[in-house]
């Protein structure tokens, strides 16, 4: 027995123990690059608001494994950037010229994001104007604005991933206390994904039903109801907005329409990205 307990004692005298101290503890590689690219965009004074993880915390309190860093910018700042951080030394590539480039150092990457995958949505000044100020690995930086934080995931319903739990926790956790009009605006035509997600945010809280205006239901069941009482037979087939693997029997072999791809083309079209010296991914939309 006592040969146990003192090869217990014995372990415990060679596991290093915390220590009290007064220093910042040190970042790992990930936290360095999204510091210092964090750092760099401030520098430089590229517009621009971080969503993701940290933006989805800073409005809930919901806390995620970060595997990245996401940056929400216009292509045009896009563009710029990506000319800064490859000066920098960084490894730059343009994985979808309709909304996604990425910069690595290492095996570490910082994401930048013009808009959703099917172009439904994109990144104006407007989103960088709204974000709010907020401070991420000890910079001072800017976080989207919780109406186009939520307004950036009514699109990702895709089967792999799905961002309703983060669109009803925004409304929870605001208390639905949101500029609903900027939301309205920023849905537009897609109305009904704005529905989709506040139908689940009633289901999941129904005790908390009034955290959506009561204006804000009439107004979207109104045009719900509309649709339903005046049927239009030439209304388009929207499913590849929505997910383009699990519609895709629909467009391939049904003959339905294919809006992602003249989403996508226009969107294509008015975008311009930097040189050779970007890797290129994807070349065409």
């Amino acid at each position: 027995m006592w040969r146990h307990i003192q090869f217990g004692a014995m372990s415990a005298e060679k596991t290093a123990l915390p220590v009290s101290s007064s220093a910042e503890p040190e970042l790992c590689a990930a936290q360095r690059l999204y510091r210092d690219v964090l750092l760099l965009l401030e520098e430089h004074r590229v517009p621009h608001a971080v969503s993701g993880a940290f933006a989805l915390r800073e409005h809930t309190g919901v806390g995620r494994p970060v595997k990245d860093l996401d940056i929400f910018l216009t292509s045009e700042a896009a563009g710029v950037t990506l000319d800064l951080l490859r000066k920098q030394g960084f490894e730059c590539e343009i994985c979808d010229p309709v909304w996604l480039a990425k910069a690595h150092r290492d095996d570490f990457f910082v994401d930048f994001i013009t808009g959703m995958s099917n172009a439904a949505i994109t990144v104006t000044d407007s989103w960088i104007a709204r974000a709010r100020p907020a401070e991420i690995l000890g910079v001072p930086t800017r976080i989207l604005a919780a109406e186009e934080l939520l307004a950036s995931k009514i699109f990702v319903v895709r089967r792999e991933r799905f961002d309703g739990a983060d669109i009803a926790h925004i409304v929870y956790a605001t208390g639905g206390r949101l500029d609903w009009g900027r939301i309205l605006e920023l849905a537009g035509s897609h109305w009904e994904m704005l529905l989709w997600a506040l139908l689940l945010f009633r289901y999941v809280y129904p005790a908390q039903s009034h955290y959506v205006p009561l204006l804000v239901w009439t107004q979207l069941v109104n045009r719900l109801m509309f649709k339903l009482l005046n049927p239009d037979p030439s209304a388009r087939f929207r499913g590849s907005l929505v997910d383009e693997n699990m519609f895709a029997i629909d467009v391939n072999e049904w003959g339905l329409d294919d809006l992602l791809s003249e989403y996508r083309a226009s969107r294509a079209r008015k975008i311009e990205w930097p040189g050779d010296d970007v890797q290129s991914r994807r070349n065409a939309a």
